[in-house]
C-alpha cells in the first residue's frame, strides 16, 4: 500500500464505505514476508510514498513470480518489475496480468494512474541506442503519477533537433537528460532548463566510451548548474528521483 492507495483508504472510511475496523486491519497488515530468498516490503509505500519495485535482472521467473503474489495478496495495487528480459516474461503466468513494455524492458502489473504531479517531467534521450534507458525512465515515472514528455534523438550531433523542444524544457518541471558517447546532451539542456536536470549516462558508444564511463564523467563535471547524475544506464533510479522532486508537495 502506498501514500496514494492509504489516502484513499482513509476518504473511503471518513465517507463511511469502509469500517475503521476493516481500515485498521489493512493498515496492520504484516509489514514483510519471508519468502527465504526475497523478504517483501509491504509498507514501504506508506513510509516512501512508492512501494517496493522488483528489479528483475538475476531474478528467476519463479523467484519474481513468488514476490509478485505476496505483493498482489497484500493489497499492491501496481507493481513494477525492471530489467525484465522477454525471455523471463514468457515463462511467467498469464494470471499475474503483467503487461510487457518491450522498449522498456518491464513489466507492469496493474493501472497506470492519471498525473497527479507539479508539472510535466520530460525525459531527453540523445540518440536512439539510448532509447531502452529512455523508456525505462519515461515509463516509471508514469507508472508513479506523472505527466511525461519524450524528446528522442535530440543529441548534439543535431542539436538544432533540442531546439526545437524548447517550449517543453522551458515548462518541464523536471528534466531527464539520457546520453551515451560523451554524454553532453546534459551540459546542454543544464544551460537552458530552469528546472532541476538529472543526468542519465548509457553504456552507448565507441570504445574510449568504457561502457558509459566517458559520460558519467563528463556529466559529473558539467559546468551547467542544477545538474545531478544517476548511475550509468539507471532510467529507473533517475524517474523515482524526478518523481519525488515533482510530488515534493506531497511528502510534507
Amino acid at each position: 500500500m502506498d501514500m496514494r492507495e492509504a489516502n484513499e483508504l482513509l476518504h473511503r472510511v471518513a465517507a463511511g464505505e469502509v469500517t475503521p475496523e476493516d481500515a485498521a486491519s489493512a493498515l496492520r497488515a504484516d509489514t514483510v514476508t519471508d519468502l527465504g530468498y526475497a523478504t517483501v516490503d509491504h509498507q514501504r509505500g506508506m513510509r516512501q510514498g512508492v512501494s517496493e519495485v522488483i528489479f528483475g535482472m538475476s531474478k528467476t521467473p519463479a523467484q519474481i513470480e513468488g514476490i509478485c503474489r505476496s505483493m498482489i495478496a497484500a493489497g499492491q495495487s501496481l507493481i513494477l518489475i525492471t530489467r525484465l528480459s522477454q525471455e523471463k516474461f514468457r515463462e511467467l503466468p498469464e494470471d499475474l496480468g503483467i503487461t510487457y513494455h518491450e522498449d522498456a524492458r518491464m513489466g507492469i502489473i496493474g493501472t497506470i494512474p492519471e498525473p497527479d504531479g507539479m508539472g510535466p517531467v520530460m525525459v531527453a534521450c540523445a540518440g536512439t541506442s539510448d532509447l531502452p534507458v529512455a523508456e525505462e525512465a519515461a515509463l516509471t515515472a508514469e507508472a508513479l503519477g506523472n505527466e511525461v514528455i519524450r524528446a528522442y534523438d535530440v543529441g548534439v550531433a543535431g542539436i538544432h533537433r533540442l531546439f526545437a523542444h524548447a517550449d517543453d524544457i522551458a515548462r518541464a518541471r523536471v528534466i531527464i537528460a539520457i546520453a551515451g558517447m560523451e554524454g553532453a546532451l546534459a551540459s546542454v539542456i543544464g544551460g537552458m532548463a530552469s528546472c532541476p536536470v538529472i543526468a542519465v549516462p548509457t553504456s552507448v558508444g565507441y570504445g574510449t566510451s568504457f561502457g558509459g564511463v566517458t559520460a558519467l564523467l563528463s556529466m559529473l563535471n558539467s559546468c551547467a548548474s542544477g545538474v545531478s547524475v544517476v548511475n550509468i544506464d539507471n532510467g529507473f533510479g533517475a524517474a523515482y528521483q524526478a518523481h519525488l522532486i515533482n510530488h515534493v508537495a506531497n511528502f510534507h
